[in-house]
């Protein structure tokens, strides 16, 4: 039997990707002018260690404080991210990827410039949300990642974006296996409703269930609690929230959350 891309890109099954959140950014509404990129750049790097230190697989930088978040990203934005994973990716030793939010081109743009492994979007749908009606054009955006050379960057589907409804689809198995055959995802990624919030796992086995073949991610809501019961249907989990000081989503990263986080996971891969 292959060897999942997850084992070979990231070097592990049930991956645990976590997330380094940037402060907001030039252009943001939340930007620091007073502190400035140096601020934001150093605040990144210490994030990043810490995650590093407490033993995760791989880490996605994404400018989660970008709020609200616009669905065609400006050049500032994509800038400004290209150069904290510059400055800071010396001191990183391993995979990561990135998530501009929440524009897909843009991610693959960075991606290509900074040498991610992966990045995860909104590829397909059309959704009423929080940032309006949200379309996409998944055609578009996979014959721009040929056009620039990004064809082994590996792209994340996010089948249940946060903040956001489908409209006129509801049933989850039926848009897992219709995504998985006209669009050929590296794996999908399955939310709850905001950042932080638990993947429900009945949905998670649903999507598993229906698309056996392809990679599955617990998208939010992962803690040290449930860690091993998402791990039992998904392939990984993407982690965020938790791994913050107290478990709150504006603070800090917390290494010792991180460290307890990761122990519980490879206990359980050791099983």
């Amino acid at each position: 039997m292959s060897k999942k891309w997850t084992e070979e890109v990231l070097g592990t099954d049930k991956v645990i990707i976590a997330m380094c959140h940037f402060t907001a950014l030039p252009g943001d509404p939340g930007f620091d002018e007073k502190g400035g990129m140096e601020a934001v750049v150093e605040r990144a790097r210490r994030e990043m260690l810490k995650l590093q230190e407490g033993g995760v697989d791989a880490i996605m930088f994404s400018n989660e404080f970008s709020l609200p978040y616009l669905t065609k990203v400006k050049t500032e934005t994509v800038a400004a991210m290209a150069r904290i994973i510059g400055e800071i990716k010396g001191d990183l030793h391993i995979p990561f990827g990135v998530n501009v939010l929440w524009d897909p081109e843009k991610s693959l743009d960075l991606a290509k410039a900074t040498g991610a492994k992966f990045v995860r979007e909104i590829f397909t749908g059309v959704y009423a949300s929080d940032f309006g009606i949200w379309d996409t054009n998944c055609g578009e955006v996979v014959r721009h990642q040929h056009a620039i050379g990004a064809q082994d960057v590996k792209l994340l589907f996010n089948i249940v974006p946060e903040a956001a409804k489908y409209i006129q689809r509801d049933d989850i198995a039926q848009i897992a296996k219709s995504t998985v055959f006209n669009c050929r995802p590296d794996a999908l990624c399955v939310s709850g409703l905001t950042a932080g919030a638990a993947t429900d796992s009945q949905v998670l086995k649903t999507v598993k269930n229906e698309v056996p073949q392809t990679i599955v991610f617990a998208n939010t809501g992962v803690r040290k609690e449930n860690v091993a019961e998402q791990l039992k249907i998904a392939d990984g989990a993407v982690v965020g929230t938790t791994f913050k000081k107290d478990g709150i989503f504006e603070n800090a990263v917390d290494r010792e959350r991180v460290k307890e986080f990761m122990d519980v996971v490879k206990e359980f891969r050791n099983k």
